[in-house]
C-alpha cells in the first residue's frame, strides 16, 4: 500500500499522551510512513526536550515546537494557522490531534487531510458548570462535524465522550493502547522489596488516600506491610501527613518519581486504587512485566482484565482494597499469567499501530466514495 504522510499534533509532551504519540509515531515511521509531530515548546522541560530531539531524528518530518497555551487564548489562532500551513506544505494525508488542544488544532487546521482526534481524556475532564469547561465542551460539540475519524483508547472513553459531547460525524473506532516488546521482560526485584507498590501521580483521583487507609486497616489486624509510594503530585504532602497520622511513617516510604520499570523492582504487588481512569499504561506495563496487580473497576481497566475483571475492586473502598492486598500478599497470584498472555496478544504497540493505520485507511476510503 502507498505510505501515508501523517502529522501528529499535541500540546504538552508529558505523561501517557506523550508516550502514546511517541510509540505510535515511531511504529508508523518503522512501517515506511512519513511522520511528523507538532508540540508545545513551553512545557515538558529538559526531559521532553531530550526525548523530542531523539524522536525528531527518526521521523521524516521531524518535530516542530510552537507556543500552545493550556487554556483558550491568542496563541490558539497562531497555532491553528501554523498547523494548517505545515500540513499543507507536507501535503499531509492525515492530521491526527491528541488531547483537547491538539485535537482542536488538528481539526481546525487539517484542511483537506483526514482530520483525526484521540481525546486521551482531554475535554472529558471538563464540566459545563464553569466558564473554561463550558467553552471547551461547546467547542468540542462544534468540532464533531469536523471529525473525520475519532479514535478512543478504550470503549469506556468512547461511551463517556458520546454521552458528554455527542457522536462524531465520521468513523469512530476503539484502538487500545499498547506496550513495547522490551516491557515484557521480567523485572528483577531488589534485595528487600516492599510488600506493595504504588506508581503514579500523587493526587486524590488516584486513590492514594484509600491505599493508606487500607494499610492502616491491615496494621490494626496485625498485618504490618511495607509500602513504597512512587510519584509526585499536588497531594503529596497530604498523603505524607495521612500516613503519619495513621501510624505508618515507618512502613510507608515516598521516594519521589522514577521510571515505572525502576519502580517495579521495589515492590511485590502493584496497587492501582484509582477513583477514575481511562486505559492506564501503568496497568499494562506491570502485567507485561509479570507483576501481580490489584486494581479498581473504573474506566477502561476492565477491558484490560477481560474475563478476570471479576478480580477488580470498587473504587474508594478501603476495606475491599485491604482484603485484596491480604489475598495477594498471602501468595495468591490470581490470573497473573492469564493477564500477561492477554496483554501480549491484544495490548501491544504493534497491535495499536495496526488498528490506527487500518482506521486511517478506512476513513480515507469513506472520504473518497
Amino acid at each position: 500500500m502507498t505510505p501515508l504522510r501523517i502529522l501528529h499534533v499535541m500540546r504538552a509532551p508529558v505523561g501517557g499522551l506523550f508516550r502514546h504519540v511517541q510509540d505510535l509515531a515511531l511504529e508508523q515511521a518503522a512501517r515506511g510512513h512519513a511522520v511528523g509531530i507538532v508540540a508545545d515548546r513551553t512545557t515538558g522541560g529538559e526531559k521532553a526536550e531530550t526525548a523530542l530531539a531523539a524522536l525528531s531524528a527518526k521521523l521524516a518530518y521531524g518535530v516542530s515546537r510552537i507556543p500552545m497555551s493550556r487554556h483558550a487564548g491568542p496563541n490558539d489562532l497562531a497555532a491553528v494557522r501554523y498547523v494548517a500551513t505545515h500540513a499543507r506544505q507536507l501535503q499531509a494525508d492525515v492530521v491526527h490531534g491528541h488531547g483537547a488542544k491538539g485535537g482542536a488544532y488538528a481539526r481546525l487546521g487539517g484542511g483537506k487531510a483526514l482530520r483525526v482526534y484521540t481525546p486521551h481524556g482531554g475535554s472529558l475532564h471538563f464540566s459545563r458548570t464553569n466558564p473554561v469547561g463550558l467553552a471547551y465542551l461547546t467547542l468540542e460539540s462544534f468540532l464533531l462535524r469536523k471529525t473525520d475519524l475519532a479514535l478512543f483508547e478504550s470503549a469506556y472513553a468512547k461511551a463517556a465522550f458520546e454521552r458528554k459531547i455527542g457522536t462524531p460525524a465520521g468513523l469512530v473506532q476503539v484502538v487500545h493502547n499498547g506496550v513495547r516488546p522490551g516491557e515484557f521482560e521480567p523485572v528483577a526485584l531488589e534485595a528487600d522489596p516492599a510488600d506493595v507498590l504504588f506508581v503514579g501521580e500523587l493526587r486524590r483521583l488516584k486513590g492514594v488516600d484509600v491505599l493508606i487507609e487500607a494499610l492502616s486497616l491491615l496494621q490494626s489486624q496485625g498485618k504490618k506491610l511495607r509500602a513504597v509510594i512512587v510519584g509526585d503530585g499536588p497531594d503529596a504532602e497530604s498523603f505524607l501527613s495521612l500516613a503519619k497520622a495513621r501510624g505508618l511513617a515507618d512502613t510507608v516510604s515516598f521516594p519521589g518519581a522514577m521510571p515505572a520499570r525502576n519502580a517495579f523492582a521495589k515492590g511485590r504487588l502493584l496497587l492501582v486504587p484509582s477513583r477514575a481512569e481511562s486505559l492506564p499504561y501503568i496497568v499494562l506495563e506491570a502485567i507485561a512485566a509479570g507483576m501481580p496487580v490489584v486494581a479498581t473497576k473504573v474506566g477502561g481497566i476492565p477491558e484490560i482484565f477481560g474475563d478476570d475483571a471479576v478480580m477488580l475492586i470498587p473504587p474508594g473502598n478501603a476495606n475491599a482494597l485491604a482484603d485484596a492486598i491480604a489475598r495477594q500478599a498471602g501468595g495468591s497470584k490470581d490470573g497473573t499469567a492469564r493477564l500477561r498472555a492477554r496483554v501480549s496478544e491484544l495490548f501491544t504497540v504493534s497491535a495499536m499501530a495496526d488498528g490506527v493505520i487500518d482506521a486511517y485507511r478506512r476513513a480515507i476510503s469513506r472520504q473518497n466514495i
